[in-house]
């Protein structure tokens, strides 16, 4: 049978375990905050294995090993680094976030945040600038779209609309019940794929001389492709940008399809173990990305091709190296990771609208008079009805953005929001100091840096020759490199946030012992 049967047989099982799983978390959702954050439902290991799947995108098995194919061995820095930086931040933050965020009885990293501060504004702010994950949803439906184009032999359009609707299914009968189980097992998944493409590349699998083998044909096309650093490219051309992928993805665990899942873990006594384990999935998948390496080895500039792309290096060197029907089973681990962060920011982004805009700012703010149990199910069926809403839309900036760099889109919507974050969220959560007019000040300061220095905002030929016509053409070099960007911005949301805290009234001494002390408080009412 050829590739694109075994991949349709797969298919139609994949699918239906996915339904299935969805079916069955149906019958767990029993009000709206079982579907916004299935709180205190699950162990160390299983969540482990769902968190890791969720942060290792369709950037990470599409994206990054395109990145290796087109600028080779300094792309690993990236592989090595991010989940370093990511769990980093989520060991920082987590205690804090975790413990006060079931208190509070929250179901969003925006509403954790409002009362964190015992702020509105910063729960709205924070709201609002949360829809430019669009773009990382976006970017994964570009993933899905890639994998059935190859796998399937579908036209772009059916590729992305297959990806589209069994998100759908699944994510709007179970929410997140749905997305940490579906995610528990396709981590699974992910890693012994993950495992299986380092191995690949540490033997140099089908290349002469093994690894060696592949690091000569990287050389004689390209000795860039062998530099530490790649001068090609602003990602990996000096040590700043380096030093830039740890910084910028220290909040990455904090987005809000990613923090909400802390709230899933059964008991605080699990959380040391879960962050163990998570890291340890975490980077084995993520050094995945040097399978693009031994494409580039095997399958040279083919990908610059017409009609091809170097988002499809990992799908393309399955294809190359084994029979159809383990190159189809393998494309099924890929189309994992791609579900397994869609399905979490899908069920974020429509409690961005249910929980955080509605519950907690329109209900309050119209005086509505209705019951807690109307209310719940008001909640609920807006949840279901939103993620129908944020699915259509993001398919069409996919299809907007179907010829660009897989991990590129996906940091145009992370690099705002974690750039925001450092300051409210991480330091937030090491330092009580942090106030209210910090808080916002450090969040429009992050995500404001971002956003002109990646859109180069700022012209060199706007300024004399001198100390600021250099800061700023260095300035502008960077702008294509949303890692160096999102760590710029990250340093000065910490900064901004030090300072005005320094300078502003305090948050009341109960509510700081409430959040830091060791004392219990009571959850904040759900209405």
């Amino acid at each position: 049978m050829t590739l694109i049967t075994w991949s349709w047989i797969f298919l139609v099982v994949y699918i239906g375990l996915m339904v299935g799983i969805g079916l069955y978390a149906q019958r767990r959702v029993k009000h709206a905050d079982d579907f916004a954050t299935a709180r205190n439902s699950y162990g160390p290991v299983f969540l482990a294995f769902a968190f890791a799947a969720s942060t290792a995108s369709g950037a990470t098995f599409l994206g990054s090993p395109a990145l290796s194919y087109e600028w080779g061995l300094a792309s690993t820095w990236g592989h090595v680094l991010y989940p370093i930086g990511l769990y980093f931040g989520v060991l920082i933050s987590m205690r804090l976030v975790a413990t006060a965020g079931n208190r509070f009885g929250n179901r969003s990293i925006p509403e954790y945040l409002g009362d964190r501060y015992q702020s509105e504004g910063i729960r709205v702010l924070v709201s609002l600038m949360s829809l430019i994950l669009f773009f990382y949803l976006a970017g994964q439906l570009v993933s899905g779209l890639v994998m059935f184009e190859i796998m399937l032999g579908l036209p772009p359009h059916w590729a992305l609309i297959i990806t589209t609707v069994v998100l759908l299914f699944y994510v709007v009968l179970g929410g997140a019940h749905a997305d940490i189980l579906t995610d528990g097992i396709q981590g699974a998944m992910m890693l012994l794929l993950a495992v299986v493409v380092i191995v690949l590349v540490a033997l140099g699998f089908g290349v002469e001389g093994g690894f060696a083998g592949v690091v000569d044909s990287l050389g004689a096309q390209d000795e860039n492709l062998v530099a530490t650093l790649n001068p090609a490219t602003p990602l990996y051309h000096s040590w700043w940008s380096i030093l830039a992928i740890l910084l910028a993805h220290m909040p990455l665990g904090l987005l809000p399809h990613l923090g909400n899942k802390l709230w899933a873990l059964k008991d605080d006594g699990g959380q040391m173990k879960f962050v163990r384990l998570a890291f340890l999935f975490g980077l084995t998948m993520g050094l995945l990305g040097v399978g693009g390496l031994l494409a580039r080895a095997l399958l040279g500039d083919a990908l610059y091709q017409e009609g091809m792309n170097p988002n499809a290096a990992l799908p393309m060197l399955f294809i190359e190296l084994f029979p159809p029907w383990l190159a189809a089973l393998v494309g099924v681990g890929v189309l994992s990771a791609i579900m397994s962060t869609a399905d979490g920011l899908v069920v974020s982004s429509s409690q961005i609208i249910a929980n955080d805009l509605y519950r907690r700012t329109l209900v309050p703010r119209l005086k509505l008079t209705i019951s807690h149990d109307a209310l719940d199910a008001s909640v609920l069926a807006i949840s279901r009805i939103s993620t129908v809403v944020v699915l259509l839309l993001c398919m069409g900036m996919a299809w907007a953005l179907i010829d660009t760099n897989i991990a590129m889109i996906v940091w145009i919507g992370n690099g705002g929001m974690m750039a925001a974050f450092a300051g409210p969220l991480v330091v937030g959560a090491l330092w009580r100091g942090v106030t209210r007019h910090g808080a916002y000040a450090g969040l429009l300061a992050g995500f404001l840096t971002f956003i002109v220095l990646h859109t180069r905002l700022l012209d060199p030929a706007w300024f004399d020759p001198g100390a600021i016509h250099g800061i700023v053409s260095w300035l502008y070099q960077e702008g294509p490199n949303p890692y160096s960007c999102a760590a710029m911005g990250e340093i000065v949301s910490v900064l901004v946030t030090f300072t005005v805290s320094r300078l502003t009234r305090p948050l009341p001494k109960t509510h700081l012992e409430g959040l830091f002390g060791a004392g219990k408080r009571n959850p904040a009412p759900a209405d």
